[in-house]
């Protein structure tokens, strides 16, 4: 597990590029606050409650010279770019894959005290609200999907956030019908009203999930503070800025200056992000953790931590009430389950579109009986790929929604003889299918992560805030972002995925198991990347599966996105590139395609864990992402 030291040539490289990547951040955000005021109002005129309740620890929050312990593994070069190699691991008793190398290190400690897997997962999540705090966090939400090797069962846990009870399919429309637009004293038209501010925010599920898998499948081998420490440490001791984290600050900085708790803690003492190898710390985080691992669900979503989430919402114009918060519940589902080539697949089910769809995808590519005989990313190989994804985009669009407000023909949408109707309308060329209005909902700032423990217990689980830094409310005095999911409802009165009280919204996510033709144990894999996330990882399983690639090569392999727009979007660099050879035949055949670069965040970061028949263990880790395996 040992690290790349921060050594003193790249150390000196990166106070070098600091002063220039600060021109150019200043010169290139200068606009920005021009037209929402200065950079001194953004920072000042956030709701006036939170300069109230600042703290010293806020104050203190970050720090730009220190440095970190040469155990620390970086997701990034001598160059201070993303690295491309080292993202693996294999191992016999236990494994973590996550985007974050903090978050795994956090799961595998736990394995290795004698926790199992669902203790673990609890540890990673924790650490990857403090380490990733721009994807996910306390005020997100998600989806489980998990095996239990004593009950050789599969379940789904749904901690998806959910609408309060005020909301309405037009609460962000003016009177002519159109999206309003957030604005603040001095601050205006930071983005829409359902992706800013209080209007934006869901009543969040991520600790409730967490506490119900602790409550139910956690063992007696570690103790809540065991699996609450890692995170904890995370948060007072720092950790260090990688690629994407800088990423995120410098898409995100007009939202985060606009509130003066993520300023404070993300910003630095001159008011610019943290650049590559900064350290941040979050004491006020760091002291929440604590208050959760001590008093459970309830020291979340009741009593004064339950009330300041309330008051920041209300004071950037939300509706969230403590009511909302206290009625929250984790929703137990049964998972939909799917077969490619005799290998078992369980995934989620609404109000996440992506396991219904991953196997509706697959299930349209096993009528090809030569899948394993064309070559990876040849023209033909993402033709078939391309027009199931999008027999799946229009099958979404028509029925997809929360099953507790929609009735969905799952069992219609995930039969093989539906797959087999809609696999007799693909020709050699380019197919338009049932014409629908795409959408994006979740962001690719969303965050997925797998376990595997001794026992064979297994945990995929995707969680999110939707947008980088999400809503950009910042709780005070505690430390997190609140979600801003309400953008994945439909603002149309007349979906099935418009927003109402109590409702969830709409996802992509798809947290994975899959097993053996013997029903034995062989994967768990997740991603983030919005609607790119069930095509993702069909193609992971596809290459797994067909080729009999390692998790690791499967990963690192091209991608390839089409949706209802019909465009082909695709990666020319990296592991089997669309070639212009392949990109031009496409073309011929009718396609339109976008050629999205070498390895792009865009097509999400897989996270996943295989288990050979040997039991051996390979970890595998996206280098489109900060994420690493671990194993032991």
């Amino acid at each position: 597990m040992g690290g790349e030291p921060l050594k003193q040539r790249r150390m000196t490289m990166k106070r070098s590029n600091r002063l220039v990547a600060r021109s150019a951040v200043a010169l290139s955000l200068a606009a920005s606050l021009t037209a929402c005021g200065t950079a001194s109002s953004t920072t000042t005129t956030a709701a006036s409650s939170e300069a109230a309740t600042e703290t010293a620890s806020e104050t203190e929050a970050a720090s730009t010279t220190e440095t970190v312990g040469e155990d620390v593994w970086l997701p990034y070069n001598e160059n201070l770019e993303k690295k491309r190699d080292d993202r693996d691991a294999t191992g016999k008793n236990g494994a973590v894959a996550s985007c974050n190398w903090y978050a795994s290190k956090a799961g595998l400690e736990i394995l290795k005290e004698g926790g199992n897997a669902f203790d673990a997962a609890a540890a990673v999540a924790y650490t990857l609200g403090v380490a990733e705090p721009y994807f996910s966090g306390l005020g997100g939400g998600g989806f489980m999907t998990i095996y239990s090797a004593k009950d050789d069962k599969v379940s789904v846990l749904d901690f998806r956030e959910t609408a309060p009870a005020a909301a309405n399919a037009q609460m962000w429309l003016d009177e002519n019908g159109k999206m309003e637009q957030f604005s603040l004293d001095g601050v205006n038209n930071l983005g829409d009203k359902s992706v800013i501010g209080g209007l934006s925010v869901a009543v969040p599920g991520e600790v409730a999930g967490f506490e119900y898998l602790l409550d139910n499948y956690g063992s007696d081998a570690v103790s809540r503070q065991q699996i609450f420490q890692p995170a904890i440490d995370t948060a007072n001791n720092g950790y260090v800025v990688g690629v994407t984290f800088k990423e995120e600050l410098d898409s995100e900085y007009t939202g985060i200056a606009a509130n003066e708790t993520l300023s404070n803690i993300y910003l630095d003492e001159s008011g610019l992000p943290y650049e590559v190898g900064d350290v941040i710390k979050n004491p006020d985080l760091a002291k929440t953790l604590q208050l959760i691992a001590d008093g459970g669900k309830d020291a979340f979503y009741t009593g004064d931590m339950a009330q300041a989430m309330v008051d920041a919402v209300a004071a950037w114009g939300g509706n969230m009430t403590m009511e909302d918060l206290a009625n929250y519940e984790v929703k137990v589902r049964e998972p939909v389950v799917g077969h490619y080539k005799d290998y078992t697949i369980y995934s989620l089910p609404p109000a996440s579109s992506g396991g219904t769809h991953l196997v509706e995808i697959l299930n349209i590519l096993e009528n090809y009986d030569d899948m394993d005989k064309i070559g990876v990313n040849s023209a033909e190989y993402v033709h078939r790929f391309s027009e199931a994804f999008k027999i799946a985009f229009a099958d979404r669009a028509q029925y997809m929604a929360d099953t507790d407000f929609a009735d969905v023909p799952l069992a219609q949408l995930t039969s093989k003889d539906y797959a087999a109707e809609r696999y007799s309308e693909i020709t050699d060329k380019s197919g338009s299918y049932v014409a629908v209005e795409p959408e994006e909902l979740e962001h690719y700032a969303t965050t997925s992560f797998s376990v595997v423990d001794q026992w064979g217990n297994m945990v995929a689980c995707t969680k999110t805030i939707n947008y980088g830094f999400g809503s950009k409310v910042g709780v005070p005095g505690y430390g997190f972002i609140m979600n801003d999911e309400m953008d994945d409802f439909s603002a149309d009165p007349e979906s099935v995925n418009c927003a109402e009280g109590g409702k969830r919204p709409l996802s992509s996510m798809s947290p994975s198991i899959v097993l053996y033709p013997d029903g034995s144990p062989y994967m768990t894999i997740g991603s983030p990347g919005a609607t790119r996330i069930f095509p993702t990882i069909a193609q992971v399983i596809e290459r797994m599966i067909d080729y009999n690639m390692d998790i690791q090569d499967a990963i690192d392999c091209a991608r390839i996105y089409d949706n209802a727009s019909e465009n082909i979007c695709y990666e020319s660099g990296g592991v089997n590139p669309i070639t212009p050879e392949v990109a031009k035949e496409l073309q011929d055949r009718g396609h339109e395609v976008t050629d999205k670069g070498e390895w792009q965040l865009f097509f999400g970061g897989v996270q996943g864990i295989s288990i050979g028949k040997d039991g051996t263990l390979r970890g595998g880790a996206d280098p489109r992402r900060d994420g690493k395996a671990l194993a032991y």
